[in-house]
């Protein structure tokens, strides 16, 4: 296991990384933040959380027995990734990967998420 701030630094050396957080989706707030660019993390992880709010209502409201594992949200120039930590002890928690859509290749991105998760201890 290693801190936060050192799995967050990890991962924003992935190539096209712009910036990274761990979120308490409870709350709405940053616990941890590494960016490579100019980019507002506090505001993107309450807005973040409200994403993931309205697709558990949406997967409670559908009757669906699923968990989120990602969200990948694609913007013309952005790809934004969240993943959900399912990890005992992460409850609660999800991380959030800005990348830069001509430089990023998402199957990397995904794995770096999950080994960010692996790593973290909170």
């Amino acid at each position: 296991m290693t801190t936060p701030d050192a799995a967050l630094t990890r991962t924003l050396e992935l190539e096209g990384a712009l910036a990274v957080a761990l979120v308490d989706y409870g709350s709405g707030m940053a616990l941890a933040t590494r960016t490579n660019v100019p980019f507002d993390l506090e505001l993107a992880a309450a807005v973040n959380t409200e994403v993931i709010r309205a697709k558990l209502r949406a997967i409670e409201s559908l009757g669906l027995d699923e968990t989120i594992e990602d969200i990948l949200i694609t913007l013309t120039g952005q790809y934004h990734l969240i993943r959900i930590a399912s990890r005992p002890g992460l409850t609660g928690v999800f991380s959030y990967l800005v990348l830069d859509r001509a430089r990023a290749n998402l199957a990397l991105a995904r794995r770096a998420l999950k080994q960010l998760e692996d790593d973290i201890d909170l």
